[in-house]
């Protein structure tokens, strides 16, 4: 068989997976990112199968390319999901996983990649910022159900609401092992520069520049005269469009694309709170991302075994990817909410479901493509060897979990996961 008839075919195979995977798994104690791999894993062992395997050291601009089109979707996604209005108090959680966890997790994996690794300081910051995002990609059966579907718990929401903004914040310390990479060392007016322009003003951009264009387009869709609203047209793809216009504006403004389009869809969906047509488009983002997610995991299946991505792999890396998913994370988001009033079960559960995917990948091949890092394939191996652990371990264990504190605190939230009705009475969603 040809290459691109073999290819045209397991395209198609992958997209009818793609609907039926899902459904086939509800029940199971596995996730689709598990299938995926195992999928790539088994296909690059077949004859001309790794001819088809993508190599980060020759294809880090594709990689990069690939990674970031499904995080946008991604991203899109979850600021569509979200019933809670924006504010200091109704998102406290996640405020101190962003300002908290999220700083003390890169600290503790720079220390852990220096000591256990022996990466050089811009190697080891790198590693630590491409790993401490939680991935909105792989994270789906830990956020809320699609919008409109109810109250949502502490838990879900949480964790939607960081993995749609912490990809964003995780920028400038990739930025930071950038530079400290070009530069050897660095001094205060670098430092200066970096917390100014990478920190200050990229994410102000992201943020300012994300809520302007997502009002505009949110009055576009809902508030134009009837005959010309974007609502009327019932297109979910209207959602891939309004997503990579406001990540092409922010970025072209030099801010950080991936916080502009998280904030942009959350304040679309403020727009007009209670439409159906948030629904459509969430409808539309969530297959498409489901759809991209699956190829990637294919390919990053293939690439661990047919392209040989753990073959610098070793115990201190293994040691280094069991502390960061069993240890630091679980640590970090604990201490973050501390003094948080949730309880502890809520606490637990938000602390250690960071799950790490795709966002790791992007930033990996980001930083690879802008800088020069030594022992890249240790970071590789590394990266990919916490990547694989994350998926098999959080998807192994979220869902028993998840449904036992669900079924103690009386929630029917995996009917709403499902996207079946939680009541007879529907009538806000017309």
């Amino acid at each position: 068989m040809e290459s691109y008839t073999f290819v045209l075919a397991g395209f198609g195979a992958l997209v009818l997976l793609t609907a039926w995977l899902p459904m086939l798994l509800r029940r199971m104690p596995l996730s689709l990112p598990i299938c995926c791999v195992g999928i790539g894993a088994g296909l690059s062992l077949l004859q001309g199968g790794e001819s088809l395997t993508l190599e980060p050291a020759r294809h880090a601009a594709l990689i990069e390319r690939l990674t970031e089109l499904v995080l946008i979707v991604s991203l899109m996604g979850a600021g569509l999901k979200l019933d809670r209005l924006v504010g200091w108090q109704r998102w406290a959680v996640t405020w101190r996983m962003l300002g908290i966890a999220m700083p003390l997790t890169i600290f503790a994996l720079a220390i852990l990649a220096y000591a256990l690794l022996g990466l050089g300081p811009a190697s080891a910051l790198l590693l630590a910022a491409a790993l401490a995002p939680t991935d909105p990609v792989l994270a789906a059966d830990v956020q809320v159900g699609p919008p409109t579907q109810g109250e949502e718990d502490e838990m879900r929401f949480a964790l939607t609401s960081e993995a749609g903004l912490n990809d964003g914040l995780a920028f400038p310390f990739v930025h930071l092992a950038i530079a400290l990479a070009a530069a050897g060392s660095l001094d205060l007016s670098t430092l200066g520069r970096w917390f100014s322009v990478d920190v200050a003003l990229k994410i102000g951009i992201g943020v300012g520049l994300g809520a302007l264009l997502g009002r505009s387009l949110g009055w576009l869709t809902f508030h134009l005269p009837n005959p010309a609203r974007l609502s009327r047209t019932g297109d979910g793809f209207v959602a891939l469009g309004i997503t990579c216009i406001t990540y092409a504006l922010v970025e072209a403004a030099y801010g950080y694309g991936f916080i502009g389009v998280f904030v942009a869809a959350v304040t679309l969906r403020s727009s007009h709170r209670g439409h159906s047509y948030h629904h459509t488009m969430h409808d539309y983002a969530e297959a498409l991302e489901r759809l991209l997610m699956m190829v990637l995991l294919v390919g990053f299946g293939a690439a661990l075994v047919g392209g040989g991505l753990l073959r610098q792999a070793t115990w201190a890396s293994l040691a280094f990817a069991l502390l960061a998913i069993v240890v630091v994370r679980p640590l970090s988001g604990w201490i973050g909410l501390l003094g948080s009033g949730r309880p502890a079960s809520e606490r637990a559960v938000i602390s250690i479901f960071g799950i790490r995917g795709i966002g790791t990948l992007y930033y990996l091949a980001y930083a690879f493509n802008h800088g020069s890092f030594d022992q890249t394939e240790t970071l590789w191996s590394t990266a990919s060897l916490v990547i694989l652990l994350s998926i098999l371990l959080h998807g192994i264990t979220v869902s028993p979990v998840l449904d036992i504190l669900d079924r103690r605190s009386g929630r029917d939230t995996r009917s709403a996961q499902m996207d079946l009705p939680l009541g007879p009475d529907r009538s806000f969603l017309s």
